[in-house]
């Protein structure tokens, strides 16, 4: 099946966006930036279910004697348990879809697939804002509206990841999916400021500005989005092969793949002499995306990641809220833009794990220092965070660094890597389809992560962090294999653990 793309709109209404008028730099710079816009958007409409969580949410008497009423059906003794299953409706549906995502995107025009999931998820963002005018208190509304909007924010990610792998190789992709990466924090940063400063007009602005915002977006990603540097007659130096499932046939180099199985997570291409033997290049299965070396591991080791990243993204504002800081409780504004400094430390967390990656050349192990940094990290914010609004923000910052260090960098490098490999008979059009399967399963925690928080929280916040302890270690466990191998390659200048695993 060939995966057929047109060019953009507005680079056919303006010639002059074509080359020779514009450089192979000036179109990898121009995809990094919508894409980056265009992911930041998806994450900004993401965030206002935890901003006005407090609002929704049981009522809570503050320091000035005021009460907040919630809003059925939502407001009750069980309260928390709603707005953790809305949680669960949201998320699940996104880790379901996450897996068709990626095979639908190997298969058909990315630019145009990625704008109607960016529509979608405008349109259903906004229809749950529209609960508050229209009064809506009806459990099963709320729940269906987040369920299809999770379907088409499942969309977003497997597109602009093979969008960018399509126009950058592997040289300094770490430190170059690192910054690029931080769009999921900065989108959380915009999301929770623009949330927060219009909840005080009513809790369905805040979903009703985020949604344009993301509909908007869409619309810049149809107009000037090129999917593939082909597309424009650019040919990019020293890239493999990442287009999107594509029925060719082609000489496969055996020593190419003995290479690249050598250098996977270091961003080596090894140049051989071309060997004998043809392959024909077809759309990768799933379960054949599955058996790709180190896809598993990495895989489960996000679910663990993700499970704790979004505990915090959904419910962060509302444990602000719901904790004195120096002994004052803080506004929902307040609350709000405060859990800011999670993200704005998610966002040098991504940069750092990316560059720090590239340095050693090993993504595991760069994964497993954030990772057991992390915990005492996450113990020192319960302990003292609430002392006073310095050691908030300071304690805050650093638990997000680490946090979402190795989150923003398995998602991103490793999945451009896993996915570009030439394994499976020389087959190396599997990036969408990889990629939705190491976020898909990511999001099946990051769906539980956030449900259990809704139910634990309600024993006691300790638990929720012992929790969230827990699944980091459970994430650690995963990679232990592969950055022993990872160490020993290092030490001995051996091969790389992929062909140890082909091996074994």
């Amino acid at each position: 099946m060939e995966s057929k793309t047109q060019l953009a709109p507005a680079l056919n209404f303006f010639p002059t966006l074509k080359p020779p008028s514009r450089t192979l730099a000036f179109h990898q710079i121009s995809v990094l930036i919508i894409t980056f816009l265009a992911y930041a958007s998806f994450h900004a409409s993401r965030k206002p279910p935890s901003i006005v969580k407090s609002v929704l949410g049981p009522k809570l008497q503050s320091n000035s004697s005021s009460f907040d009423t919630g809003w059925a059906p939502f407001n009750g003794p069980e309260g928390t348990h709603r707005l953790g299953e809305l949680n669960l409706a949201f998320l699940s549906a996104y880790s379901i879809g996450m897996y068709f995502a990626g095979h639908v995107g190997d298969r058909i025009d990315l630019r145009l697939f990625l704008a109607y999931g960016m529509l979608g998820s405008g349109v259903l963002t906004c229809l749950f804002g529209l609960g508050y005018w229209c009064n809506v208190h009806l459990l099963w509304y709320f729940v269906g509206v987040q369920v299809v909007c999770g379907l088409f924010q499942s969309i977003g990610w497997p597109c602009v990841v093979a969008v960018v792998g399509n126009w950058f190789g592997k040289t300094k992709r770490g430190l170059i999916m690192g910054v690029w990466s931080s769009h999921t924090s900065v989108g959380n940063i915009v999301g929770s400021v623009i949330a927060s400063r219009v909840l005080e007009f009513g809790w369905g602005w805040s979903f009703v500005v985020p949604g344009v915002l993301v509909i908007l977006v869409g619309g810049l990603v149809f107009l000037f989005l090129p999917v593939r540097p082909e597309d424009l007659g650019f040919e990019v130096p020293g890239k493999e092969e990442v287009e999107m499932n594509v029925e060719v046939n082609g000489v496969v180099n055996v020593e190419k793949v003995e290479s690249e199985e050598a250098g996977l997570l270091r961003g080596e291409i090894v140049d051989a002499d071309v060997g004998a033997g043809a392959e024909t290049l077809t759309a990768i299965g799933f379960l054949e995306a599955w058996r790709l070396p180190g896809v598993a591991p990495f895989a489960f080791c996000l679910f663990f990641s993700k499970l704790v990243s979004y505990t915090f993204l959904y419910w962060l504002p509302f444990y602000i809220r719901h904790t004195a800081v120096a002994g004052v409780h803080l506004s929902h504004k307040t609350a709000g833009n405060l859990s800011t400094i999670f993200d704005i430390g998610g966002v040098l967390g991504g940069i750092l794990a990316g560059l720090i990656s590239d340095m050693l050349e090993a993504r595991a192990v760069t994964s497993i220092a954030f990772f057991l940094l992390s915990v005492p990290a996450l113990v020192l914010y319960r302990a003292y965070g609430s002392l006073s609004m310095f050691a908030n923000i300071v304690l805050m910052f650093i638990a997000g660094l680490l946090v979402n260090g190795p989150y923003a960098l398995i998602t991103t490098a490793v999945a451009a890597d896993l996915g570009t490999q030439t394994l499976i008979r020389g087959n190396s059009r599997a990036l969408a389809t990889v990629t939705a399967i190491i976020d898909g399963t990511g999001s099946v925690g990051a769906a539980l992560g956030p449900f259990l928080a809704g139910y634990i929280s309600t024993r006691g916040w300790n638990s929720v962090f012992l929790m969230l302890i827990v699944a980091i270690f459970c994430a650690t466990l995963f990679l232990i294999r592969i950055a022993r191998t990872e160490i020993k390659e290092k030490l001995s200048g051996k091969i790389w653990f992929w062909r140890c695993l082909d091996t074994q």
